[in-house]
């Protein structure tokens, strides 16, 4: 069956070459489309992770529902050694500590509300690569009264690198404290709401206003992204009994969670159109060519095949052209990816986004094998109903085919 099979596909070289071609498009473009839409998943995470979370954040139990509201009450308080334990597995390259607080910055003419971070500024600095300073230096250790703002905190205020700014705050006791800093900075994230109103400062100078010498959260950076829900694990076992808890990018990033859900429900209709559109072109020159070969099946049934044998020979074709197509699919969609991404897609900013990105096509082994079953499924699914009709015709019509 299988050798008769490839000989009649061999045999009518144009119509198999025309089912091929619509194989081979749907395929590869399953396979672009997959490897551009991850690719989008992997940029917005990192971009996530290397501006505003990091990979992990440990914090007091409760802290992620309600500390937000109340963070004076969910500190940790011996955080030296937390750090030295996290930073010393092998995974980590950097463990650092955060204080939350949000007061009032002042540049002597008007107030702006502002949300900020208290921060060790070298570590943040190693981790921040999608953080753009676009005007004046980043925060370092060494600068004591220095703080780095926002974008759209320096346009509300206008103020730039070199200002003096007061920020007003409550401390842990609910007493109003203030200090003076010098901007030194002004940065631009993934995140325009979060530019809007997000101010760093030193974590020392955080803790003096704060007026306390606890942190909010431990932020950890990993060395691989593909690592975080096996630290996690870890991190959890070695924390349990501490009143601490773990969680991950994203877990704190709910934009990211409702991203992905949106692009996956936006490419699993694309894969339903282009199934239909394969089925409805490979189908239609399977039934040309099928019901061409009436003549040819009514001899096969009159020296003895049953319909079974001859429905088995068209599935069979059909399942030898649907394997060759999207084999060859897959590699043109590979190479396409690859010539793409060699040059980029130039994007524009993402919704509730500052800066546009360049786009890869990423070559991703599940999209692959996806596409290949995808495209195979599709070529046997379109066979199905030509295979049936023409093994119910009756044999004297079918002879009479021939003539």
């Amino acid at each position: 069956m299988f050798t008769l099979a490839l000989r009649n596909v061999f045999r009518h070289r144009g119509r198999t070459a025309m089912t091929l071609a619509a194989i081979v498009f749907g395929v590869s473009g399953l396979v672009l489309t997959g490897g551009f839409v991850r690719d989008i998943y992997i940029q917005l995470g990192e971009a996530l992770i290397h501006s505003q979370t990091g990979h992990l954040q440990v914090m007091r139990t409760g802290y992620y529902e309600s500390g937000t509201r109340s963070p004076e009450k969910f500190r940790i308080d011996d955080v030296t050694q937390l750090q030295r334990d996290l930073a010393a597995m092998p995974e980590v390259y950097a463990a650092m500590a955060r204080v939350a607080f949000s007061g009032l910055l002042n540049n002597g003419r008007t107030d702006w509300g502002v949300v900020g971070e208290g921060v060790e500024p070298d570590k943040e600095a190693r981790l921040g690569s999608y953080v753009r300073i676009i005007n004046g230096k980043q925060l370092r250790d060494g600068d004591r009264d220095g703080m780095l703002i926002g974008q759209g905190v320096a346009q509300a205020l206008k103020i730039a690198p070199g200002d003096r700014v007061t920020l007003l705050l409550n401390t842990s006791e609910g007493a109003l404290n203030s200090m003076d800093f010098r901007v030194v900075g002004v940065f631009q994230s993934f995140s325009k709401d979060f530019d809007a109103r997000a101010v760093r400062i030193p974590l020392a100078a955080a803790q003096d206003l704060l007026l306390t010498r606890g942190v909010n959260s431990v932020v950890v950076a990993l060395k691989q992204t593909g690592d975080t829900e096996r630290v996690a694990s870890s991190m959890q076992r070695g924390l349990a009994g501490q009143s601490l808890e773990i969680r991950n990018w994203q877990e704190l990033n709910d934009f990211y969670e409702k991203t992905v859900a949106l692009y996956d429900r936006q490419f699993g209709v694309l894969q339903f159109i282009i199934l239909a559109m394969v089925v409805l072109s490979v189908g239609n020159t399977v039934n040309m060519s099928v019901f061409e070969r009436v003549g040819e099946f009514g001899t096969m049934r009159a020296l003895g095949n049953r319909n079974r044998h001859i429905a088995r020979l068209i599935l069979t074709e059909s399942a030898l052209l649907g394997t060759v197509g999207s084999a060859a699919g897959v590699l043109l969609g590979v190479a396409l990816a690859m010539v793409i991404s060699a040059i980029g897609i130039p994007m524009p900013p993402p919704p509730n986004a500052n800066v546009g990105y360049t786009a890869l096509i990423r070559v991703v082994p599940e999209v692959l094998v996806t596409a290949f079953f995808i495209g195979v499924a599709a070529t046997i699914l379109a066979a199905i109903l030509p295979a049936v009709r023409v093994s119910r015709i009756a044999l004297a019509d079918a002879l009479r085919e021939a003539i």
